[in-house]
């Protein structure tokens, strides 16, 4: 009974040909470069991230590459839980919307690394066309004040926008390493 189980476990990944796995990379590429657009078109300048989203792309692809590593291996799809689990994410999200295009990028990986390309495409098209219907909705005017230095000038930096924005201004994002800091603050419309 062991030793099926053992065998089941590490002999049933299944193996693309070469023609499969371009196919399944190309896909993922063009609906990463969907999903590069739709960001660029949804996001105004204040929040855009070109490096952000020539992530997106990437992001696609890789999570595409793990899908077609795993196949139908479940050894190796505890191995990549476990693997991808220690990963600790520390950039900030500056916009909510971005969170939803993470979640695209994967789920579409992850619909490519299958070879569903139909459900990649058709998802795709409905979530392309949901994020630039409500990428027009707008927050209130507000005003973002990004600031960059060294990290020991950030106390002095905090108390010279408090002093000079009486208050008013509050901390959106504070991306800070040992040596230097980035802060963003918002500002009411």
């Amino acid at each position: 009974m062991k030793s099926t189980i053992f065998n089941y476990l590490s002999n049933s990944s299944s193996t693309l040909d070469t023609k499969e796995v371009l196919l399944c990379f190309i896909a993922a590429t063009v609906i990463g470069i969907i999903i590069f657009v739709s960001y660029r078109i949804t996001h105004s300048k204040t929040s855009y991230s070109g490096a952000f989203n020539a992530s997106l792309v990437m992001m696609t692809v890789i999570t595409t590459l793990v899908m077609a590593v795993i196949g139908n291996n479940v050894a190796l799809s505890l191995g990549m839980v476990g693997a991808l689990s220690i990963i600790r994410f520390r950039t900030a999200i500056k916009d909510s919307r971005d969170t939803i295009y993470i979640f695209w990028c994967i789920a579409a990986g992850i619909c490519c690394g299958v070879s569903d390309f139909m459900l990649a495409g058709i998802g795709s098209i409905i979530v392309f066309l949901a994020l630039v219907v409500f990428g027009a909705v707008k927050d209130d005017d507000r005003y973002l004040i990004i600031v960059r230095g060294s990290r020991d000038m950030e106390s002095k930096v905090l108390g010279e926008i408090s002093h000079f924005f009486s208050n008013k201004a509050h901390v959106k994002v504070n991306n800070s390493t040992a040596d230097h800091m980035e802060m963003i603050f918002e500002l009411p419309g």
